[in-house]
C-alpha cells in the first residue's frame, strides 16, 4: 500500500523532528554555510558598533545556525533574519527561511505578512547602503538608491517566495494523490472483500438450489417407485398380470428417474442453467427405451403427474377454477414442483389417503392446494423422508414473491397451499 505523508512521518528514521537522515545533514549543511556568512558579516558589524570583534562573530554565528530548526519553527527563522538585516547579514537565512515559510502548511495571511515584513527590512538595509554608495561616488544620481533598493529587495524576496509556494503546493499535491490511492486501495479491499463474501454466498445458493432440484427430480419417482414396488410383492403370486403391470411401471419410472438425472448432470458438467429438466415419456419396452425430452415442467404435465400416482393407488382427484393462462417458464415450474412435492409426501406420510390437487387461476395469481383426508390405518410403505421438501417448496414459492402456507387440517390431513403472482 502506497504512504500518506504522515505515515512517512511516522515512519521516519531521522533524529528529533527530522523524518530521514538526509533533510538532517541538508539542514545542517544550510546551518553552518549561513553561521559563517554570518560570522563573517559580524566583523564589520562589531567595528561599526564598537564592540569586540569576537561578538560580532558570536552574534552572527547563534544568529546563522538559527536555520537548524527552520523545519520545525520556520516563523523564528525569518524574524531572525528581519531582525539581524539591519547588521547587514543573514542574506542565505533570510532566503532559505522565507523558502521554508512559503512551503509550508501556515495560514497564507501570515506568510504574507512575514513576507511583507523581509520585503520592506531588505529594502529599507539596501536603500541605506545605496544612498552611502551614492554619497561616495557622484557619478550615481538621486534614482540609484530607490532602483538598487527595491532590485535588491525582490531580487532577495520573491524567488524563494515563489519557489517555496511552488513546492508546497506540489507537495500537497502529492499528499493527496497518496491518501486518494490510499483511498481507492482500500475501496478496492473491501469490493475484493464483497465479491468474495458475494461468491460465496453465491456458492452456497447454488449448492442449495442444486440439491432441491435433485430432490424434486428425483423423490418423486423414487417413491412412486417405492409404493409399485411393494405392490408388486403383494400381488406377485395372486395376479401375476398385475404384477407385470406394476413390474413394468417400475422399470418405466426408473428410467425416467435416470434420464432425468443424467440430464441435470449433464447441465452442471456444461456449466449450463440448471433447470429442472421436463418429465419425460419413455416409449421403450422394458428391453430398451428411447426417450423424449422437451424444457421444464409446466401445468399441462398435471395431469400425466396426477395419473403417475393414481397408478400407484392413491385416490387423488383435480379441479381447475379459472381461465387457463400462460405463464412464465419458472411460474409453472414452480407451481409443478409443489404439486409434485406435496403428492411425494402424501406418499411417504398418508399412504392411501383421499387426496384433493385444486388450481385456480386468477387475474393476476396462480393458486394451488394439495389436501389429503387423514390416512386409514394401513401398513406404511416405509419411504424415508429428508425433511427437506416443505422447506424446498417454501424456497420456491418465496423466491418468485409468493406466499406458502403448510399444515395439518382440522380433520386430522395436512394441507399445502401456495399463491404465486402471474407476473
Amino acid at each position: 500500500m502506497t504512504a500518506t505523508g504522515e505515515e512517512q512521518a511516522t515512519a521516519g528514521t531521522g533524529p528529533w523532528w527530522w523524518t530521514r537522515w538526509r533533510s538532517a545533514v541538508l539542514d545542517g549543511g544550510l546551518a553552518l554555510a549561513s553561521a559563517l556568512e554570518c560570522g563573517t558579516l559580524g566583523v564589520p558589524f562589531a567595528q561599526e558598533a564598537g564592540l569586540p570583534e569576537a561578538a560580532g562573530v558570536l552574534f552572527g554565528v547563534l544568529a546563522g545556525s538559527v536555520l537548524l530548526v527552520r523545519r520545525r519553527w520556520p516563523i523564528a527563522v525569518v524574524l531572525v533574519a528581519i531582525a539581524v538585516a539591519p547588521a547587514r547579514m543573514g542574506y542565505l537565512l533570510g532566503v532559505v527561511g522565507l523558502y521554508t515559510l512559503a512551503a509550508s502548511e501556515l495560514p497564507r495571511r501570515i506568510i504574507a505578512s512575514l513576507a511583507g515584513m523581509s520585503l520592506l527590512g531588505m529594502f529599507v538595509v539596501t536603500f541605506v547602503q545605496a544612498r552611502e554608495m551614492a554619497d561616495e561616488d557622484a557619478d550615481l544620481g538621486e534614482w540609484f538608491a530607490p532602483f538598487f533598493a527595491a532590485t535588491m529587495a525582490v531580487g532577495m524576496t520573491a524567488p524563494a517566495l515563489l519557489l517555496g509556494m511552488y513546492v508546497g503546493a506540489r507537495r500537497r499535491l502529492m499528499e493527496s494523490l497518496r491518501e486518494r490511492a490510499d483511498s481507492l486501495e482500500r475501496e478496492l479491499q473491501l469490493l475484493a472483500e464483497r465479491a468474495e463474501e458475494r461468491a460465496e454466498w453465491a456458492r452456497n445458493e447454488e449448492r442449495t438450489r442444486i440439491a432441491r432440484e435433485m430432490h424434486d427430480v428425483v423423490a418423486h419417482r423414487v417413491s412412486l417407485m417405492v409404493v409399485h414396488a411393494a405392490a408388486l410383492q403383494a400381488v406377485a403370486r395372486k395376479d401375476p398380470e398385475k404384477a407385470v403391470r406394476n413390474a413394468a411401471l417400475v422399470g418405466d419410472m426408473g428410467r425416467q428417474a435416470l434420464t432425468e438425472l443424467r440430464e441435470m448432470l449433464g447441465v452442471l458438467r456444461s456449466g449450463g442453467d440448471a433447470r429442472p429438466p421436463r418429465e419425460v415419456v419413455s416409449s421403450a419396452a422394458v428391453g430398451g427405451a428411447v426417450e423424449e425430452q422437451a424444457e421444464g415442467p409446466c401445468l399441462e404435465d398435471l395431469e400425466e403427474l396426477i395419473g403417475q400416482s393414481a397408478a400407484a393407488g392413491m385416490v387423488v382427484a383435480l379441479s381447475v377454477e379459472g381461465e387457463v393462462c400462460a405463464y412464465a417458464p419458472e411460474i409453472e415450474q414452480t407451481a409443478y414442483r409443489v404439486v409434485q412435492e406435496a403428492l411425494t409426501n402424501v406418499h411417504k406420510h398418508a399412504a392411501g389417503a383421499k387426496t384433493y390437487v385444486r388450481l385456480a387461476h386468477r387475474v393476476s395469481e396462480i393458486a394451488m392446494q394439495v389436501e389429503n383426508e387423514p390416512p386409514p390405518q394401513v401398513s406404511s410403505p416405509g419411504l424415508p423422508s429428508g425433511g427437506n421438501g416443505l422447506v424446498g417448496m417454501r424456497e420456491r414459492v418465496l423466491a418468485l414473491g409468493g406466499v406458502f402456507v403448510s399444515g395439518p387440517t382440522d380433520a386430522g390431513g395436512f394441507r399445502v397451499s401456495a399463491v404465486i403472482p402471474a407476473s
